[in-house]
């Protein structure tokens, strides 16, 4: 999760094809080699390893357990419940549309970026186009978006706006036409640089289709990505922080929204295997937006280091607020800092790098989430 990368190829091992088991065998001295031998090599091999294994014996699992349902219903039966449960989340989008009208929307980042999106609905056709023309340009840094990302973060939208107990699936994409321009942030021309679009820019896209539909105020619209380490240490964190504030429900604190669903170590943990220490994790009062419900509020995570360490942050919302919606307000902003051993703090911006000395403190102050309706008394 390098901060400042301009290609693809400074954000690790860039691997376009490699077969990884061959003839039931996996190919673990190629695989090594691999990922040792790129500019910018992985720097925990035995763990990387690991989860390759890990991963190939989910998949022969899942494998066989595919098999055994095809032998016990017959391949037919099991191609057409397959279609069957697609054709029953497209029409469960399809009724999301029936009650959905046009909007558009637009997202701004704080580099001065923006999301821009128009939501059109053909109510006969029982389809809409989600086109996202007028969105900046491609990026020189890393907050581009796969097309993939971007049809994703779409997905998954449209899903939560579904009242129905559905397996997540692509049928949810058949009533939607998807329009992006190319060579736009949302469809980067490769090697553009992409670590913080899965991250940070499908948050925004998020947050400009909620608001585009209506649905509910922005969420805290980050991950606040942490990494810290040397050639010893690594470890990399994403935090909470307030949900939007909806029609009939105050957002939700402290809390993953959207596009992470990420698990913090346990303090204990962390403080046994990295010289750092958690010293404190809490709510950050006040931060969600007021409204006739309000928003969630953020956390703040201070991280007192022992030994020196390199962190780097990336994060949105430490200058363009989360929106409120239907005169909500917006929430407080993100904060990132350095509280130096000797007394001094260094204000830090959403992407950013620091080199931390024992006895420094980092803090994250994660953004709130929006409001939605008046608040009560005008307030």
């Amino acid at each position: 999760m390098p901060p400042f990368s301009r290609t693809i190829d400074e954000e690790g091992v860039l691997i376009e094809d490699f077969k990884l088991v061959a003839e039931g065998r996996l190919r673990e001295a190629e695989a090594a080699a691999l990922l040792s031998g790129a500019p910018h090599p992985v720097r925990d091999l035995a763990q990387n390893l690991a989860d390759l294994r890990a991963q190939v014996a989910a998949n022969a699992r899942g494998a066989a357990e595919l098999r055994r349902m095809v032998a016990e219903f017959r391949l037919p039966v099991v191609t057409a419940y397959m279609g069957h449960v697609q054709e029953n989340a497209a029409e469960a989008v399809r009724r999301v549309l029936d009650r959905l009208g046009n909007g558009s929307f637009r997202q701004e980042l704080d580099d001065g970026s923006a999301i821009a999106v128009t939501v059109t609905v053909d109510r006969a056709a029982r389809r809409a186009t989600v086109d996202f023309t007028g969105t900046s340009a491609q990026r020189p840094g890393n907050f581009n978006a796969p097309a993939a990302v971007t049809t994703a973060a779409v997905l998954y939208v449209f899903r939560t706006l579904v009242d129905a107990d559905i397996p997540l699936n692509a049928g949810c994409l058949k009533p939607l036409d998807i329009v992006v321009p190319p060579r736009s942030m949302l469809d980067p021309v490769f090697p553009a640089a992409v670590a913080a679009g899965n991250v940070e820019t499908s948050q925004a896209v998020t947050a400009a289709l909620l608001g585009a539909l209506g649905a509910a105020a922005a969420s805290q619209g980050t991950m606040n990505n942490l990494t810290f380490g040397d050639e010893r240490y690594q470890y990399y964190e994403t935090l909470c922080g307030g949900a939007g504030a909806g029609p009939s429900w105050d957002g939700c604190s402290a809390v993953h929204t959207h596009m992470t669903n990420s698990r913090l170590t346990d303090p204990e943990v962390l403080e046994s295997r990295y010289p750092v220490r958690v010293e404190e994790f809490a709510v950050r009062r006040g931060s969600g937006g007021a409204g006739a419900h309000r928003g969630g509020d953020g956390v703040v995570r201070r991280l007192r280091f022992l030994e020196p360490l390199t962190a780097a942050i990336v994060s949105s919302g430490r200058r363009v607020a989360p929106y409120g919606l239907a005169g909500g307000l917006p929430g407080l902003c993100g904060r990132n800092a350095v509280e130096r051993a000797g007394g001094t703090v260094e204000e830090l911006p959403g992407v950013a790098e620091s080199n931390l000395a024992p006895g420094d403190v980092i803090v994250i102050e994660t953004p709130g989430g929006g409001g939605y309706g008046e608040p009560p008394g005008g307030a």
